[in-house]
Formats: C-alpha cells, structure tokens, sequence
C-alpha cells in the first residue's frame, strides 16, 4: 500500500521589497540615533590623559553626593568639557567661579 504524499509549491518572494513611509521614517531615525551613539562614544574615548586626571579628581571631591553615580559622572565630564585645556584649577574650583557653567552641567546630568 502506498500512500499518497502531496507536495505544496514554495512560495517566490516578490521580486522587490516594499517598504511604506512609516518604515521608511523609523529606518532613518534608528541610523539617527546610531550615529550619534557612535559619535558620543567617540567623543567619551577621546578625553586625554590629562582630562580624565581632573574629571577622577572631581569625582573623589563628589564621592559623598546624594545622587547616582553615573550622575556625578555625566556632570564631572561636562564641567571639563567646559573647562579651557589651559586650566589650572581643579573642576571643584572652577565651578565656583564659574556658576552658569555649573547650572548648565547639574541640568545635563540630571543633578537638580
């Protein structure tokens, strides 16, 4: 007795693919964000030796704040990022001297 075995034909994919405007936009904005995830990552491994001296010496001087930590972090790169590459204080002293500086980087880290 043999039995019968029906075999269904493999459907072809078409021969270009369509993509609506929604998918379209949603395809932009993620190379977008890619973009500038590689370009803050960049930015963030480019810190010389001597800027990461002051944003360490920064975060010793804020180990005992009331906040995360990551939160000190993002405000310590800030304030250097702010800082002349010829300056001489620390980021603890020029942040008193230098108060907008200060706001702007408690604002960008979320230290409010």
């Amino acid at each position: 007795m043999t039995i019968p075995i029906r075999l269904q034909p493999i459907a072809e994919p078409p021969d270009e693919a369509v993509i609506d405007g929604g998918s379209i936009m949603t395809l932009k904005l993620s190379a977008l964000l890619l973009a500038g995830s590689i370009l803050a990552s960049a930015t963030a491994w480019a810190q010389s030796a001597d800027d990461k001296k002051w944003v360490n010496q920064c975060l010793s001087d804020n180990r005992d704040a009331k906040v995360a930590a990551s939160v000190v972090s993002t405000y310590c790169t800030c304030m250097n990022g702010k800082m002349s590459d010829n300056e001489t204080r620390s980021i603890t002293q020029w942040e008193k001297a230098n108060p907008n500086a200060r706001k702007a980087c408690e604002q960008q880290s979320g230290w409010n």
